[in-house]
């Protein structure tokens, strides 16, 4: 089992649109296989997506309402029907905000062998698809936030009220 190390706000991998991919050969399924046990190598996660590990390839895992896997190259259809709930994110631990996110979601995208893979759901398991591929984009649940929450948001973050790697020391 390999868990790697999350990466934390302000590291620019997190940032960065990351690249389709093109190759599905054993590096690929070892990528799956360490977001997975990092995925679950620790309790209350719900998903990881590649550059949380520092990876730039469009690819996540996820562990929601009873659904568990991975997504390639993922694109997503979204309901106009909207779900507001807390949200939060390995990236920045220990932060929640209310975020508003489409109540269903459906990802087509490809497995770890290139096949044809799609998701649906609604509630949490559409909340974790939709965080998970603004990821692969370099966005962060943060930067969909508006007016006072996306404000208070901000000013914790500048402020390093997040539970980072180096206050836990």
């Amino acid at each position: 089992m390999t868990m790697r190390p999350i990466r934390i706000i302000g590291d620019p991998v997190l940032r960065t649109p990351c690249e389709p991919v093109t190759t599905f050969d054993a590096d690929l399924r070892a990528l799956v296989t360490d977001l997975m046990d990092t995925l679950l190598g620790a309790p209350g996660r719900a998903g990881v997506a590649a550059p949380q590990i520092g990876v730039s390839a469009q690819v996540f895992v996820y562990d929601a309402d009873g659904h568990r896997g991975h997504l390639i190259n993922p694109t997503l259809e979204l309901s106009e029907e909207r779900q507001d709930d807390e949200e939060g994110c390995l990236s920045i631990p220990g932060l929640y905000f209310p975020t508003q996110r489409a109540l269903h979601a459906t990802a087509h995208g490809v497995d770890q062998h290139g096949e044809p893979l799609t998701i649906a759901g609604s509630g949490f398991l559409a909340r974790a698809l939709q965080h998970e591929a603004d990821h692969l984009r370099g966005t962060l649940y943060v930067d969909t936030l508006r007016g006072d929450i996306r404000r208070r948001a901000l000013r914790e973050i500048r402020a390093g009220r997040f539970d980072s790697p180096s206050r836990r020391r």
